[in-house]
């Protein structure tokens, strides 16, 4: 846990994380980190068949570079690894319409969480039958627009929504496919898991006290409700298939109940999402058709153990599609070197964004790279820390990277894995205006997503009119 929120530089002694290593030449990219286009010329980042420079020169900084081969790259490779599987792109991570298009196009759908994701994906053409909805707390009128509109599958998670349900579907006549999300009492999260006795988080029914059960028999018991299957998820940022085989059991062992007991025959199972990415060079993160053949071989083993069939099985891939897809582009403001205890120093690189377009350091603690994006340079290498301009002590970017010790102001700085709720997450803080995601595409760069402007700013301010 960290003791302060301006992270370990101010721990005795701190020289870094362990795990970050000087490298050889400052200039290099980590490749895996960065999109599939992005590459460095003479110290200039390229992304899209674009230098980022020119980008910036046009729409300014900060800004959201969406590497749109990257993103259909992935979104296919999951397509064709879980070829057996319906694939439901995550949306939460980052959607707008230009991405729900592209999801379409690619052959996934799209599990949207609230009802402004089901407005953008409507918009965007997206077929209702193929739209997942999730969310812990769906309103009386979230659910009659989704009934209404025909979305394919809504997980329900409570005794009050599906109530609601039963509530809408007499009233319309209209039925509602369901799937019901149960806890499997396994928490996962990078490289461990935890299997406990009890789950204490707001999602989804607990198969440890019978929760899951009991909302199970309320919607087999319910006329309008359609039951499709359990749904379940146990984490995010997850390198391997440990807590998935665990989840699995467990959940397959209510799978096999259900149909016992109940004589109920469910058709389908949704194992979630949660893949991890690469965001430093100490994630290890596993391709699509690994994640294929584990997560198959783990279904089928315990599906044989249980003498069930094998369901028809979906996952929820995100920030995996997303967030290798798309970088953040700052320019630097000011460098000042900071003395610490025991002779070590500190150099702060402030840029111009910072927690509003990118809370996940703060919030998570989370990690995050970068890289000099508009020179090269033969200047040695300096630990540094990338912060933002906003109002806050805990207002980091990137905690701890090797920069060359000659960064200066004006510089373009680049951070790489950001495609995966960064902009979904972004804020006003300090009244900030929210960066633009700009898609790059041989050569030829793109607004999906405007800047925000001062206009969109006092919109909402009913006293600037007054």
């Amino acid at each position: 846990m960290r003791a302060h929120e301006a992270g370990w530089a101010h721990a005795e002694g701190a020289r870094g994380p362990a795990w970050l290593r000087e490298p050889a030449d400052t200039n290099a990219l980590v490749q895996h980190l960065w999109s599939a286009t992005a590459h460095k010329t003479d110290g200039d980042l390229h992304v899209g068949g674009m230098a980022v420079a020119d980008v910036v020169a046009e729409h300014n900084t900060p800004a959201y570079l969406l590497d749109e081969v990257d993103f259909r790259q992935r979104a296919r490779a999951f397509r064709e690894a879980f070829s057996d599987f319906d694939v439901y792109y995550a949306g939460k991570a980052f959607l707008c319409t230009t991405v729900a298009r592209w999801v379409t196009e690619e052959g996934l759908r799209l599990d949207v969480c609230s009802d402004g994701e089901l407005t953008v994906a409507l918009r965007a053409g997206v077929d209702p039958a193929r739209i997942g909805y999730h969310g812990n707390n769906k309103s009386m009128i979230e659910l009659r627009r989704a009934v209404a509109t025909g979305v394919g599958r809504i997980i329900v998670d409570s005794f009050h929504e599906i109530a609601r349900l039963r509530t809408i579907t007499a009233e319309t006549g209209l039925d509602a496919r369901v799937m019901v999300r149960v806890t499997a009492g396994v928490e996962a999260h990078t490289h461990e898991y935890i299997a406990t006795a009890h789950e204490d988080q707001k999602f989804g029914f607990s198969i440890t006290n019978g929760d899951a059960f009991d909302a199970v028999r309320a919607v087999t018991g319910a006329p309008g409700l359609q039951l499709l299957g359990l749904h379940s998820h146990i984490g995010s940022q997850i390198f391997d298939s440990s807590g998935f085989e665990v989840a699995a059991r467990r959940v397959l062992a209510l799978h096999a109940r259900i149909s016992e007991e109940l004589g109920v025959e469910m058709p389908e199972m949704d194992l979630g999402g949660g893949f991890g990415i690469a965001y430093t060079t100490q994630d290890d993160p596993s391709e699509p058709a690994q994640l294929a053949t584990e997560l198959t071989k783990i279904v089928e083993h315990e599906c044989r153990a249980l003498a069930v069939a094998v369901p028809h099985l979906s996952i929820e891939p995100g920030r995996a599609i997303v967030g290798p897809a798309m970088c953040t582009v700052y320019t630097v403001g000011t460098v000042k070197k900071v003395a610490l205890d025991g002779g070590v120093s500190r150099t702060y690189v402030s840029v111009d964004g910072g927690m509003s377009d990118n809370i996940r350091t703060a919030l998570y603690d989370a990690d995050y790279s970068c890289t000099l994006a508009s020179r090269a340079s033969s200047a040695p290498a300096v630990l540094a820390r990338v912060v933002g301009k906003h109002c806050e002590a805990g207002d980091i970017v990137v905690k701890d990277e090797f920069l060359p010790s000659d960064v200066a102001p004006g510089d373009l700085l680049a951070v790489p894995g950001t495609g995966a709720y960064c902009r979904s997450m972004a804020s006003n803080y300090n009244h900030a205006l929210r960066p633009p995601v700009i898609a790059v595409r041989d050569g030829v760069a793109r607004v999906v997503v405007r800047r925000e402007t001062e206009d969109d700013l006092l919109s909402t301010d009913v006293g600037a009119d007054q």
